[in-house]
């Protein structure tokens, strides 16, 4: 064991990062001529974001604010999920994101058959919410990190501990 190597593959947000976005976006909400008069707002609840404005046009808005704000930021906008726009008190609309987190287990089954029908000499299996690969080579270990990274998967990978 002493002479392989791994590193683990985590989806994650980094919610330092997020809530800096959210707080430029809210400035820039302010301070535009658009927004004059208008009840919209970003909020962070534990693990999903809530928007709310005054009618779908402007929530659009908003979002789009969010999404620069975010990618000027290096957050992928993977890690999101949209909920359905739906009516709020005072004329509002609100809309809920969830922050996704954690690998799930299809996705994870996905990322582990990918590992082996590459046919490297890498082993992966899933822990948890991550997923661990290990190898006797580094350099396939840093070929299964730029298979993954080409692959279009559905959420955000980062990789962790590479010794």
């Amino acid at each position: 064991m002493a002479d392989e190597s791994f590193f683990d593959i985590a989806s994650k947000m980094d919610m330092q990062e997020l809530n800096n976005a959210i707080n430029q976006a809210e400035k820039e909400i302010m301070t535009r001529f658009d927004f004059k008069n208008s009840k919209s707002s970003i909020a962070v609840e534990k693990d999903e974001l809530v928007i709310v404005s005054d009618d779908e046009f402007k929530l659009q808005n908003v979002i789009d604010i969010l999404h620069s704000k975010m990618a000027k930021r290096g957050i992928s906008l993977k890690n999101l999920e949209y909920d359905k726009i739906q009516p709020a008190s005072s004329q509002t609309v609100r809309q809920k994101v969830k922050l996704k987190s954690g690998i799930d287990q299809d996705n994870a089954k996905k990322i582990n058959i990918m590992i082996r029908d590459s046919k490297l000499k890498v082993k992966s299996q899933i822990q948890g919410d991550q997923i661990r690969v290990s190898g006797k080579s580094k350099d396939d270990l840093q070929q299964v990190i730029q298979l993954l990274r080409k692959a279009d998967l559905p959420l955000d990978l980062q990789f962790l501990n590479f010794r």
